[in-house]
């Protein structure tokens, strides 16, 4: 797990709200926290929970992996098979056996495709990269 990049995740917070068209205190008001706070998460010098984060994502209808990813509290391919899966348990035209049934094959798929990027070369290297976002 990344340490926490308050400054970055600050500015990105506050491209969000901007984006939003969304005062400091309107969003402070929407996510159930101080204006001040607020403020001090944007400029970098507060670290906000991952209840805070979640309680903002709400308010500026992101995804609350985007910013535990901008907090560094979360990986991006975990941000990503998390987005997988709500999708999948979102999705009103499948059953809850069949969301099930899918998760399972995702992640099995997702193992066996670990196992094969993490096989040692003929030197004893994991033949692993890192894929490029």
């Amino acid at each position: 797990m990344a340490s926490l990049n308050v400054g970055n995740l600050g500015e990105y917070l506050r491209e969000q709200r901007r984006t939003a068209q969304l005062t400091l205190r309107q969003l402070a008001d929407a996510a159930g926290v101080s204006n001040p706070y607020l403020s001090q998460i944007e400029r970098g010098l507060r670290k906000p929970s991952a209840e805070i984060l979640q309680q903002l994502a709400k308010a500026l209808r992101i995804s609350a992996e985007t910013l535990y990813v901008q907090a560094g509290i979360l990986d991006e391919r975990d941000r990503d098979e998390a987005e997988v899966r709500s999708v999948i348990l979102a999705d009103p035209s499948i059953n809850e056996r069949q969301k099930q049934v899918l998760l399972q094959i995702y992640e099995s798929f997702r193992k066996e495709n670990a196992l094969a990027t993490d096989v040692p070369d003929d030197h004893g290297k994991s033949s692993s990269s890192t894929p490029s976002s």
